[in-house]
């Protein structure tokens, strides 16, 4: 009898073995890197000008799926989905309604999902898209990773995700750059990684190069998002030697204050994505502008280890731009939505292109 146990025992093991094995098999062979584009597009609004006023927004949108409320499973809370399809729509018609009550030029959003099993295969895009429908857009796929059966009680699935920019004024050009990632088993978390560029026209003949990023997070120290940062302001700095206008904003995963914790009154605290940036990363004739107001700082992110409650969770300011020399800078906040919709709040700048 002991023995005909032992012996089911073994077979279950050896089919566990199996299953987990061919498991990992298919997730390393079905990985990919994305291919990078470039091409060139018609135009589908008219140039932007130098010497005016112009606003641009950054908005991490967390898949549709951060409320406040909301705790993601890589971050120590407990959820891998959104709550439900419905929070998801709930969530993007909040960001919808606050972009357009802030009416931004220029919008760079991060964290949209194409087709995934964590927001119900809503193409959170084409609803953005529908809600700006003005707008020329262009979208960069981050990823499009395997199915990740973890947690086992709700597998996080299969993810078709990116970054997507939208300008009230006509570009000619868009490109999606790949960045470098973890490499090994890391790079099954750290996923795919790319920033975005589009070429807008102005009236002078020459161009205003808008990125669009979202560096890597989840890495074993935060090195790799530093050296993604170093290639976006190397790409950067030879488009403003070219003789063009250049911003760039959106998730770094790093402390753009430096030291957020003593700025917003809590312990600090040190992860791979809240590293500050060291001194001499961003070359002479680029500035990175964080938003702080030193009298009312709002953070541009919060910790999702659980819900929020202000005074309490973790938070810290991820979320700004940088500009070249020839961009004039007039102010630069964050808007203080509570973390209502996504874990990242917005942020808008307003500038001016130097005539």
């Amino acid at each position: 009898m002991l023995k005909k146990i032992l012996k089911t025992i073994a077979i279950i093991l050896a089919v566990v073995l199996v299953i987990a094995i061919g498991y990992v098999g298919y997730v390393f062979i079905s990985y990919h890197r994305l291919p990078d584009v470039d091409e060139t597009v018609t135009p589908t609004g008219e140039s932007i000008r130098a010497g005016e006023k112009h606003t641009l927004a950054t908005w991490n949108l967390g898949f549709g799926a951060y409320s406040d409320d909301y705790g993601f499973f890589m971050d120590g809370g407990t959820e891998s989905w959104a709550f439900s399809k419905d929070a998801v729509y709930e969530n993007l018609s909040f960001a919808e309604g606050k972009l357009k009550e802030l009416a931004p030029d220029l919008m760079i959003l991060q964290e949209l999902d194409t087709d995934a099993t964590r927001s119900y295969h809503v193409d959170e895009t084409e609803l953005m898209r529908k809600a700006f429908p003005g707008f020329q857009t262009f979208f960069a796929q981050n990823f499009d990773s395997p199915f990740l059966f973890y947690p086992f009680t709700q597998p996080h699935g299969a993810s078709k995700s990116g970054i997507l920019t939208l300008s009230k004024f006509g570009f000619n050009r868009q490109a999606r750059i790949g960045l470098p990632i973890e490499t090994g088993i890391a790079k099954i978390l750290d996923l795919d990684r790319c920033y975005s560029k589009v070429w807008l026209p102005v009236e002078s003949g020459k161009h205003l190069v808008l990125y669009n990023l979202h560096l890597s997070a989840y890495t074993s120290d935060g090195t790799i998002a530093q050296k993604q940062l170093e290639i976006l302001c190397a790409d950067m700095l030879a488009e403003y030697q070219a003789g063009n206008y250049v911003m760039g904003g959106g998730d770094f995963n790093k402390d753009l204050l430096g030291d957020s914790a003593a700025v917003f009154g809590e312990e600090r605290r040190d992860y791979s994505w809240n590293q500050p940036i060291p001194e001499g990363t961003i070359p002479e004739g680029l500035t990175l502008v964080a938003p702080l107001d030193e009298a009312n700082p709002v953070p541009s992110n919060r910790i999702a280890d659980g819900p929020y409650v202000k005074g309490e969770t973790f938070v810290n300011t991820l979320d700004g731009f940088i500009v070249s020399d020839n961009v004039t800078v007039e102010s630069c906040r964050v808007i203080d939505t509570g973390f209502k919709c996504s874990d990242h709040n917005p942020v808008v700048m307003e500038f001016m292109l130097n005539e």
